[in-house]
């Protein structure tokens, strides 16, 4: 079934006039917080094709020029009356309005419209019918169920106005095509070879014609293989009405210029699937003898288990697409740690609220609520900020033409050291696009969590607690990384100091910069009640085990700072010296690299802490330091605009002291905190980690 087709512009329509869901005019409201009046339209929950509706015609703003189009639909004046549950997204799609000049509008109408149909999915019968299929065609013993941690992206193929969608079959209902899966179970068994000592030649050769099908063999009867692989549906009960499809959010936001690093975040919504359990089948192919059917099942299937588990689809480094079969464990990686997150949290999604007017931009606009969710790409993205900031101070930023060289010895089979340049190492570690890499190391997480949701942002919220995620930190080598013991020694050293580090500098996810404080006891206070947000370790492993005092921890930070650079230059195969780092970039009063470097300071300081906040926050938002009454921008950071100034300065609260981090510290402000840092506490209270000499 799908909804009913809107008419095609100039298609005559029976009383139009009449229809129940007819396009709805803006509305006058009064905003409960600010008594003032606005105009809204329908919430995005309101009911099926009335929802986004035309809002053109001019009758808002300077009420002479039209307004911009705000509905998700191709033909505004006639939206669909009437969306049928089992309407896939593909037939969304084939009703979604052409782009405009206005990418915000844009962006937000694609929100608008994936929620439409994220919400009133319902494919239960549908996926029910799909999987019983699966079931009967494989038969009794030939199909398996795997579940999804987190997430999954197969396809990944760009779809009608740039989103990124995941893989639909002909009638839209989301799957993993056969084909997929038998590109996964081969590739695993020419790793399991490779890794006994075969050449990728003859273990491509070798699984092909026994297993898979060899087009260039001289024996008909290996030409083809000899299992065929079933479409996989998400079973209907374990993954929600639509089978897990929910909506999903990739945001770069650092990004290369040349030499220069681009702060630009870029948020991009489109489908994944969460959490679904999918039905595996398998049967005997036609050139397969009855008799030899059991032993074949039973590897294939060990392989296509064993490849499900590594990751399918896009992104498998970041945490997407790791499939487990049922009561398998999930692999803890060559390093885990439970983890908690409190204060402001890890957002993935914004969700759609409503279009308000603004009468000074003249146009309309939808702010998002976000939606707190543990996401390993979170993680992966701090990893890889550190990495590169740590780098920058002992090797050259270098250029991706590098990697083209190493990347070809690599596939060649030849035994080569990574360049020694940033650019490069960082795809090589975290993986890149151009050139394509997938990069060393995963990160995932395990039973991540929404502890205690963030408080309300409303009056109400006031006496809320903080929010609060949990989960475990898994990281693991990927199928690209070196196998030789002492190039993998170096990765697994390197990763584990530098998560070390990346705990005691900062948080994660918005407001990572900050530690989390409380501003529940301010007078004529108002929301958000919590800023920042703190990353603790909740292991009792003595890895973790922090000094009670200063100088202990600056000689723990030092200890763990030597091992990760020496863990560098054994994958660069480079001498490194930290206690003369490079000098990235001009530093100026506003101007500044993100990179410890010999322009950067880190200090850990305790002292006198100040309307709920650490001793390092309360001096960072002293009157002292502020700029015409207000935070300076150069310090602190600002939001110019529709463009953001992160702030130079990373803040981590750790309990018994704080570690600063200051970029482009030689310059005022940035010089002038670090002299009221120590200037306002005691020697003991006050020790330098970096710069070294």
């Amino acid at each position: 079934m799908v909804f009913e087709r809107p008419s095609r512009p100039g298609q005559s329509r029976p009383n139009p006039t009449a229809r129940p869901n007819a396009t709805e005019r803006p509305t006058q409201r009064t905003a409960a917080d600010t008594g003032k009046t606005k105009k809204v339209l329908p919430d995005v929950k309101g009911g099926g094709g009335n929802r986004g509706g035309n809002r053109g015609g001019g009758n808002g703003g300077n009420g002479n020029n039209p307004l911009p189009e705000t509905s998700p639909w191709l033909n505004p004046a006639q939206p669909p009356e009437e969306i049928h549950p089992s309407a896939s997204f593909v037939e969304y799609l084939r009703w979604m309005r052409s782009l405009t000049d206005n990418k915000t509008q844009d962006a937000n109408t694609k929100v608008q419209l994936l929620q439409l149909a994220e919400e009133g999915a319902n494919y239960r019968e549908r996926l029910t019918t799909l999987t019983e299929r699966t079931k009967q065609i494989a038969g009794k013993g030939n199909y398996f169920q795997v579940k999804s941690a987190w997430r999954i992206r197969v396809g990944g193929h760009r779809g009608p106005e740039s989103i990124l969608l995941p893989a639909f079959d002909a009638l839209g209902m989301p799957y993993i095509p056969s084909s997929t899966l038998r590109g996964v179970a081969r590739a695993q068994a020419i790793r399991d070879l490779a890794a006994k000592g075969h050449s990728w030649e003859d273990a491509e050769k070798d699984v092909s014609r026994k297993y898979f099908g060899d087009l260039d063999s001289k024996e008909s009867k290996e030409k083809a293989g000899k299992i065929i692989f079933l479409d996989a549906y998400p079973l209907p009960v374990a993954s929600g009405q639509a089978g897990g499809l929910t909506i999903d959010m990739a945001n770069n936001i650092w990004g290369w210029k040349e030499d220069v690093l681009d702060y630009s975040p870029n948020p991009n919504s489109f489908f994944s699937l969460k959490e679904a359990t999918f039905l595996i089948g398998i049967r005997r192919a036609s050139q397969c003898k009855p008799e030899e059917f059991e032993q074949i099942r039973s590897q294939v299937e060990q392989w296509l288990t064993n490849g499900l588990q590594a990751g399918i689809g896009s992104q498998v480094n970041t945490g997407y697409g790791s499939l487990v079969r049922a009561g398998q464990a999930a692999s803890k990686g060559f390093f885990s740690v439970d983890f908690i997150l409190e204060g402001q949290l890890i957002h993935g999604r914004q969700r759609f609220t409503q279009w308000n007017w603004n009468d000074r931009r003249n146009e309309w606009q939808m702010r998002g609520q976000p939606d707190a969710e543990v996401r390993s790409v979170a993680f992966k993205s701090m990893l890889r900020y550190w990495f590169r900031a740590f780098a920058l101070g002992v090797l050259p930023v270098g250029t991706e033409r590098s990697l083209e060289p190493y990347l070809k010895a690599i596939r060649e089979g030849k035994s080569v050291s990574p360049p020694s340049e940033v650019k490069a190492l960082e795809a090589i570690l975290f993986g890149s696009i151009t050139p394509q890499t997938r990069g060393w190391v995963t990160v995932r997480i395990i039973d991540g969590k929404v502890v205690q949701p963030e408080a309300r942002s409303n009056f109400q919220g006031k006496n809320d607690p903080c929010g609060e995620q949990s989960g475990t930190l898994v990281l693991d080598c990927s199928s690209e990384a070196p196998t030789a013991k002492k190039q993998q020694d170096a990765i697994k050293a390197l990763f584990k100091h530098l998560l070390w580090m990346m705990f005691h500098l900062g948080g994660i996810g918005q407001g990572a910069r900050r530690p989390c404080y409380s501003r529940q006891n301010r007078e004529n206070g108002r929301a958000p009640w919590w800023r920042g947000s703190t990353l603790s370790p909740d292991s009792e492993d003595k890895f973790w085990e922090l000094p009670d005092t200063v100088q202990g921890f600056q000689k723990l930070f030092h200890q763990h700072l030597q091992d990760f650079y020496q863990a560098l230059s054994q994958l660069t195969n480079q001498s490194l010296n930290p206690n003369q780092p490079r000098a990235l970039g001009e530093v100026r009063r506003d101007k500044w690299t993100e990179a410890v470097d010999a322009n950067c300071r880190i200090v850990v300081c305790t002292g006198k802490s100040n309307f709920s906040k650490p001793y390092a926050l309360a001096v960072l938002h002293s009157e002292e330091l502020k700029k015409n009454g207000n935070y300076d921008p150069d310090l602190c950071g600002a939001v110019l605009g529709a463009k953001v100034k992160p702030s130079p300065v990373w803040i981590a609260d750790l309990g018994d002291y704080q570690v600063v981090t200051v970029f482009g510290a030689t310059q005022n402000p940035r010089q002038q905190y670090l002299r009221e840092l120590q200037s306002q506490t005691s020697r003991q209270n006050h020790a330098q980690i970096w710069g070294l000499t």
